[in-house]
Formats: C-alpha cells, sequence, structure tokens
C-alpha cells in the first residue's frame, strides 16, 4: 500500500455569482493593481489517500470531490496530484 497526496481545487462555476471574486477585484484599484480581472474565489482541500495504488487514490479523491467536497450545481473542482509526495506505508509497523 501506498500514499498519495492529492489537492482539489473548487471554484464557483462560470456564470455563476461570486461576491468574493467581485470584492476582491473592487478593492485592486485601491491597492493600486490594474490589469487584473474575472477573479474567483473558491477553495483547496489537500488529503492522503493510502492506496494500493495511483489510480486506485484518484479514484477515491475524484469520488470525494463529487459527492462531498463541491456542489455539482455551482461549483467545479479539479484533481491534482501533489509531485514528490508519494510513500509506501508498512501496514502493522509500530504495533504491539
Amino acid at each position: 500500500m501506498s500514499t498519495h497526496r492529492f489537492a482539489v481545487n473548487v471554484t464557483p462555476k462560470p456564470g455563476i455569482l461570486d461576491p468574493q471574486g467581485r470584492a476582491v477585484e473592487g478593492s485592486l484599484g485601491h491597492l493600486g493593481i490594474e490589469g487584473v480581472s474575472a477573479v474567483r474565489v473558491g477553495r483547496r482541500v489537500e488529503l492522503t489517500v493510502a492506496a494500493v495504488d495511483a489510480a486506485a487514490a484518484r479514484a477515491v479523491v475524484e469520488r470525494l470531490a463529487a459527492e462531498l467536497l463541491a456542489n455539482p450545481l455551482i461549483e467545479a473542482y479539479v484533481v491534482e496530484e501533489i509531485a514528490g509526495a508519494s510513500s509506501t506505508l508498512s501496514i502493522g509497523a509500530g504495533e504491539g
């Protein structure tokens, strides 16, 4: 068994009102920042999954994202594997 790190980035779907994004965009001028538009504010969830292989771990994360982490009516999500985070677990090590 091995562990795999993933991040799930959840954002409002295009066309869905994003008041936080609008607030950030409205504040940019007060900071003297120009040329930034279409600000969307979402959330990022990072997690570690123990599974037989990377494909099985990704399947778990995809299910979590679709059924728990994102509202499919108003949010979109992207799953990314965080590089260099895989390791082997020793089941039963340290028990006793």
